[in-house]
């Protein structure tokens, strides 16, 4: 059987794939690939693994040996799903793989918001601890976490993680609603609780009903306080509205992993924002990164490839 791994570089060059070496019969590694590239590439293969590559039409209509797409990643927006049913192509991706790393990096954003990381980093950098009057600079009020309400969208495995992990500093944390499911979910939906929400963390996915699920009429009815955390996908937040929030002090901070387009070719208001002095941080869709989570990926593969082969034979 033989196996194409498309985009590889997209686990880091440290990520070892023995897990997959070991259920085929051969591996073509390929660093990058572009969607034109990979018919070619993928010719003769029974099986496709791909990380963000798309994958159209086209290029499936022209593998008729191709019998399974590995992703490795949760999303397979990249794959046209309806044709890959249609010609009987089994897709398979990996869940779960990032917790631990994604948790710790939303908690870190809270933490570094809380504390006002961005703004003192930049007051010491320029001098003014040297010119300080007294011991210490205090001119950014700081937020204690410990009491504070922690509001999570999402309750799957991520933010129940991250709820673990706020409790552990004291916070009372309540979960909204599915958005767009208001109205059949018990618990209360974003809107309500917005304003009694000193920090909010997005772990939901994009769709239609979380798309600017943060936006004008939202963000008017925070704590001028509050934190804003989004380690899901670009989008759910309104960044424009958000950033004008910031910077009206009408939002305490804004921490955020993803945008709406990455990586950002065209440039993004957030990044043109980092040179103002506002409690704002942007990190390059890092969250996951950790190589205990890259190489947990290449295990579920691994694993997702030996499911596959013993369901093929009948085993």
């Amino acid at each position: 059987m033989k196996a194409v791994i498309l985009d590889a570089a997209s686990l880091g060059p440290d990520v070892d794939l023995a897990p997959i070496r070991e259920q085929v019969g051969t591996l073509e590694v390929h660093q990058t690939s572009t969607t034109e590239q990979s018919r070619e590439r993928l010719a003769g293969a029974q099986v496709a693994i791909v990380n963000k590559v798309v994958l159209d039409t086209g290029t499936l209509e022209a593998l008729p040996e191709l019998k399974l797409i590995c992703v490795l990643a949760t999303g397979t927006n990249n794959i046209d799903m309806p044709t890959a049913e249609r010609l009987g192509i089994e897709v398979r991706n990996v869940t779960a793989y990032g917790t631990a790393s994604v948790a710790q990096h939303t908690l870190m954003l809270i933490l570094a918001l809380a504390n006002r990381l961005p703004l003192y980093q930049r007051d010491v950098a320029a001098g003014r601890w040297n010119e300080s009057p007294f011991f210490c600079l205090m001119n950014h009020g700081t937020l204690q976490l410990e009491g504070k309400h922690l509001v999570i969208v999402g309750q799957g495995e991520l933010g129940s993680r991250v709820a673990a992990l706020a409790e552990a500093f004291g916070m009372r944390v309540t979960f909204a609603a599915r958005p767009g499911n208001e109205a059949a979910d018990s618990r209360p939906g974003i809107a309500e609780l917005a304003p009694e929400a000193d920090v909010i963390s997005l772990h939901c996915p994009l769709t239609e009903a979380t798309r600017h699920l943060i936006g004008v009429g939202l963000l008017a009815h925070l704590k001028p306080e509050a934190l804003l955390v989004n380690c899901a996908r670009g989008g759910i937040i309104d960044e424009e509205s958000a950033l004008a929030a910031l910077r009206e002090g009408r939002l305490g901070g804004l921490g955020v992993d993803v945008l709406p387009t990455e990586p950002p070719r065209e440039g993004h208001p957030l990044l043109d924002a980092l040179s103002e002095p506002l409690n704002l941080i942007v990190t390059p869709h890092s969250a996951w990164i950790t190589p205990e989570a890259r190489q947990r990926i290449v295990a579920l593969t691994g694993d997702n490839l030996h499911r596959w082969k013993a369901q093929r034979d009948g085993a």
